[in-house]
């Protein structure tokens, strides 16, 4: 951060990248084979526990191939959350698929208790396959985004998903560190509890290789069968024969330099992420009409966005943004609901009611790992002042 302006969430790139990105060039392995790629996977699974982990040019891209191996074709549909990235529904449309919009809980991720009420109420279960009785097509996965670090309730998704036999596909491009401390997942991490997981390293998220992502899954033939499509599903590399309509989705042995020092800094990245998360609730638990909105309490967050709650308060939710802009303090609204955006007109929706509640009145405030607590307190004595 330069001069006097307090940006959103930008890369902390204080560890070894420039002396392992330095050697991929001396060494000349720049494109998407090199020792870095292999070795950021494999630092990847290990961290997460998960069986193994193949990476990609992006979280979008993951989430496209994970949709692939759980057996989506264009006459299904897809149980998706409004509030979040679009990133993590268009994939359903590149199939050719269509989605299902659901709600949110209190914890801005997909809501179980409507999930379970669609599949029992909108929906007819023959011969262990789950139809819309709207239109007759079959629902093959469910996509659980982990907002802002939070977990989605997972115990709940999977049993729903195993009563119906749905694919879980775990959007944790915003979560990687966040685990369960107790209950039935103590100990696993955000991205290997479903069939498939996937991660996102770009630019604002907590450690970052600029761009690119990672797919894991405790299926070791999904695993093997993502390699295969992200590298043009070449069946002979020499003779270059293709067995499949593969994609060009590898990441650079330069991206994986930056991801593998990146890595070796996320547990203090997550340090400084929560002591500035309760520093920031510290502080706005006394001002009326704000609240910094809490994460479960039975997860290890990564608290990757801070998701500032204005009900009630003085200034709406875009009069706090644009003051906030004029004292040079970045922040953000929520996503536009992705059920009402212009290309999902007309789409499948259920009970989207709190999701248009947060989206009014949520604002994401300055959350880098390099913030400083008078950065914290600017922030903080900008908006009393308001």
């Amino acid at each position: 951060m330069t001069g006097n302006f307090i940006p959103l969430s930008v890369p902390n790139l204080k560890g070894n990248e420039l002396e392992y990105v330095a050697n991929a060039i001396k060494t000349e392995w720049v494109s998407t084979g090199g020792p870095y790629v292999d070795g950021f996977e494999r630092k990847i699974a290990e961290y997460t526990g998960a069986k193994g982990a193949v990476s990609c040019q992006n979280g979008t891209a993951g989430l496209h191939i994970a949709l692939i191996l759980t057996g989506v074709t264009p006459a299904d549909e897809v149980i998706v959350p409004t509030l979040t990235f679009i990133a993590a529904v268009n994939p359903v449309k590149y199939i050719g698929a269509e989605p299902v919009f659901m709600d949110c809980d209190d914890s801005l991720c997909l809501d179980p208790v409507k999930l379970r009420q669609f599949c029992e109420e909108e929906c007819n279960f023959t011969d262990g396959k789950l139809f819309d009785k709207a239109n007759g097509r079959q629902i093959k996965a469910v996509v659980a985004v982990h907002v802002f670090g939070n977990m989605a309730d997972m115990e709940a998704i999977t049993d729903i998903a195993l009563k119906y036999n749905l694919k879980i596909v775990e959007d944790a491009t915003e979560a990687i560190g966040t685990y369960y401390t107790d209950g039935k997942f103590k100990g696993k991490f955000a991205g290997t509890i479903g069939d498939i997981g996937v991660y996102s390293f770009n630019g604002n998220k907590i450690i970052t290789t600029g761009g690119g992502g990672m797919i894991v899954s405790n299926n070791a033939e999904y695993l093997k069968k993502a390699k295969h499509l992200t590298t043009q599903a070449k069946s002979d590399g020499l003779y270059y024969t293709h067995d499949d309509i593969g994609y060009n989705y590898r990441m650079t042995n330069l991206q994986a330099a930056l991801g593998v020092a990146q890595l070796e800094q996320l547990e203090d990245f997550i340090k400084i992420k929560e002591n500035n998360y309760n520093e920031y609730k510290r502080r706005f638990d006394r001002i009326d009409g704000l609240k910094l909105l809490n994460f479960r309490k039975n997860i290890r967050s990564n608290r990757w966005f801070y998701a500032l709650l204005c009900d009630g308060y003085k200034l709406s939710r875009d009069s706090l943004i644009k003051y906030l802009s004029a004292h040079n303090i970045q922040s953000r609204p929520l996503w536009g609901l992705i059920s009402d955006q212009k290309p999902y007109a007309g789409a499948r929706t259920y009970k989207i009611e709190r999701a248009k509640y947060f989206g009014k009145n949520i604002v994401n405030i300055p959350c880098s790992t390099n913030l400083t607590l008078d950065g914290i307190e600017t922030v903080v004595n900008a908006i009393e002042n308001s």
